[in-house]
């Protein structure tokens, strides 16, 4: 069973995504804890699996994937393990949901040219009927999630 997050525990989640390269001693000043006590808190955060990890946001189109597209999938039942497997091999599949719906798959990929999205939904289709959207641009980009502060009413 997952416990309440209590305001401070909130505080750091939501330090952490602002920037997931913050110190320790950082964290602590800002949340008004000693160093080794906010090193308790995060250590429990990543423990109960709040925090799943820290990662580098990268610029897709600095590194060279110029589209980015979102792809339905009405996969075969029968063949959903292995596309599953597929999908955690492909490299430029960037999340895979499974959804409901007329499609069971939503696929967010990233690839370099049209011409190699082609190909990848290709190789799509041997699983189910597929739809693409390209995006033309991101209005909002990935962001956390923010925790909701809650305050406890004296009472």
């Amino acid at each position: 069973m997952k416990r309440k997050l209590d305001f401070i525990d909130q505080q750091i989640i939501t330090l952490l995504q602002e920037n997931a390269r913050m110190s320790l001693k950082d964290i602590a000043s800002r949340v008004y804890l000693s160093s080794p006590a906010a090193s308790a808190r995060l250590d429990k955060l990543e423990r109960e699996g709040y925090i799943t990890g820290f990662h580098a946001s990268i610029n897709h189109e600095m590194m060279g994937y110029n589209i980015k597209a979102f792809i339905t999938l009405a996969v075969n039942a029968l063949l959903k393990d292995e596309f599953l497997d597929y999908m955690n091999e492909c490299r430029n599949v960037i999340e895979c949901n499974c959804i409901t719906g007329d499609y069971a798959m939503l696929l967010e990929v990233i690839y370099p040219s049209t011409e190699a999205l082609e190909e990848f939904v290709a190789k799509l289709q041997k699983y189910g009927k597929t739809q693409t959207q390209i995006v033309y641009s991101t209005a909002v980009e990935h962001r956390g999630v923010m925790p909701e502060l809650e305050i406890e009413k004296a009472g």
